[in-house]
């Protein structure tokens, strides 16, 4: 009766106090009784997901004299009904305050579930269904072998290569002993879900870095070339540090950071079987590390993938089901050092690229972290659009989120990830300095007046004299 009440309260545009059926009185005289029917029948049905949203919005601790039935059918009307066209009465302002917030809730639950569309949030399962179903992705070290001699070996203990993958449909259909390659990463060999692979002599060998799809998605999309210098932020456990280091073909260098002695000491071992050399490893906090050092005035590429609630991780999915996402607490903590990093990243005078990844499906760690920061780099930055036949882009909370990338166990067969490339608009001040020097000096000869020959050489020479500091500079 109260749902009844609250319901046709909302179509009415009056208040229903208490529970009271004054609202289902006043709507009594309405000609299509059906329109109150509906809207119950439609609030109940989405029950479970309403009462969702309005928890993690916040939005009876923000409202206390709003009850419980009339803010559910509310939020229905808002979100997945009519939207209050032509109605709503008083409680349209009072929805519009908080309606920015509300579908952002939505909008994380869809993500957090893998759906795209409202009414699959009625099926859908919560995830560790799906999350059990993800292949085994393996990347071949190119450090040590090759996709070839790898897919090889593979065939003469019995499997069977069924070629390159064409669609997310050949992954789900992977049974027994077959595997596939993937059809985005050349390296990345797909094996059956339940694949164990880790007692392989490939892998013990360090031919074999066993590590999720999404986890491989930063580094192939920071692309560093060989001979850059590139900082690692927060670089254990070491497997994205391993797969840029084979990227760079082990020409250059990488920084990686990390606070955590345990953590990096597993991580040189892993570096070490893996074959990389280019690596510099430091216990230090990213945050302390000075822009202005020498060490890395020629550092273009930064990857940063810092701590976060690992509410994406597949072995967080399958052994917490139920849990939901993280406190608002720890969200608003773990956000903070999230922004500082990525700002700081940002301060790096060479910086021409930078890759921000985390294993969250939350948007307080994803697009909100990107959307301050970019905002604070004031326009020196731009989100840059990658993989534009991706499944599953970034909420659609700012002009160019969609940018972004996201992924999931049901929307592309991997971990729950988000991606953000970020790309320097204009050209860092000391190499402009280089390029707008080096012209200077190379024309100084031309304004010579041709009568004055001797003036003329004299000025060609002193050009030539300083051009190899001005090339130096710029290297």
């Amino acid at each position: 009766m109260a749902l009844y009440a609250a319901a046709a309260a909302v179509l009415a545009g009056v208040e229903s106090r208490q529970g009271s059926i004054k609202g289902l009185v006043y709507a009594s005289s309405f000609q299509n009784v059906k329109q109150l029917y509906a809207l119950v029948c439609e609030t109940q049905r989405y029950s479970a997901v309403l009462d969702s949203v309005i928890s993690s919005a916040g939005l009876l601790r923000a409202e206390k004299k709003l009850r419980p039935h009339l803010a559910k059918v509310l939020v229905y009307e808002l979100l997945l009904g009519r939207g209050f066209r032509g109605g709503g009465g008083r409680w349209k302002p009072l929805l519009n305050r908080h309606q920015a917030r509300l579908k952002a809730e939505l909008a994380r639950l869809k993500v957090h579930r893998g759906v795209s569309r409202n009414e699959d949030l009625l099926e859908a399962g919560g995830g560790p269904g799906a999350a059990s179903q993800v292949p085994r992705f393996v990347r071949v070290n190119t450090l040590k072998t090759c996709s070839d001699d790898a897919i090889d070996y593979f065939k003469r203990q019995g499997f069977s290569y069924q070629g390159r993958a064409s669609s997310l449909e050949d992954l789900r259909a992977l049974k027994g002993k077959c595997f596939l390659l993937d059809p985005l990463l050349p390296e990345l060999l797909v094996f059956p879900a339940q694949t164990d692979l880790h007692e392989h002599p490939l892998y013990q060998a360090g031919h074999l870095i066993l590590q999720d799809k999404a986890s491989c998605l930063p580094a192939m999309l920071l692309a560093p070339p060989p001979g850059s210098h590139v900082i690692d932020a927060c670089a254990a456990p070491g497997n994205k540090t391993s797969h840029l280091a084979a990227l760079l073909k082990n020409q250059g260098k990488i920084f990686a950071f990390d606070l955590d002695a345990k953590r990096l000491a597993s991580m040189a071992t892993l570096l070490a079987r893996a074959g990389v050399s280019c690596c510099q490893l430091a216990e230090e906090d990213f945050l302390a590390v000075s822009p202005s050092d020498q060490r890395y005035r020629q550092v273009q590429y930064i990857l940063l993938d810092p701590s976060c609630s690992g509410s994406g991780m597949l072995t967080r999915q399958l052994e917490e089901s139920g849990t939901g996402v993280p406190s608002k607490e720890r969200l608003r903590a773990l956000a903070g050092f999230q922004q500082r990093a990525l700002c700081h990243a940002l301060t790096f005078p060479s910086l021409q690229r930078l890759v921000y990844s985390t294993c969250s499906i939350c948007q307080e760690e994803n697009e909100d972290v990107v959307q301050e920061a970019l905002q604070q780099s004031s326009g020196t930055f731009r989100l840059v659009p990658v993989l534009p036949s991706w499944p599953h882009r970034g909420l659609n909370i700012f002009p160019g989120a969609e940018h972004c990338l996201r992924a999931s166990p049901e929307t592309t067969l991997t971990g729950g990830f988000f991606i953000a490339v970020l790309e320097r608009v204009e050209v860092p001040s000391s190499v402009s300095q280089a390029k707008v020097s080096a012209p200077e000096l190379r024309s100084s000869p031309s304004p010579a007046p041709k009568r004055k020959r001797r003036r003329r050489n004299a000025a060609a020479a002193a050009a030539s004299s300083t051009l190899p500091c001005t090339k130096q500079e710029g290297n």
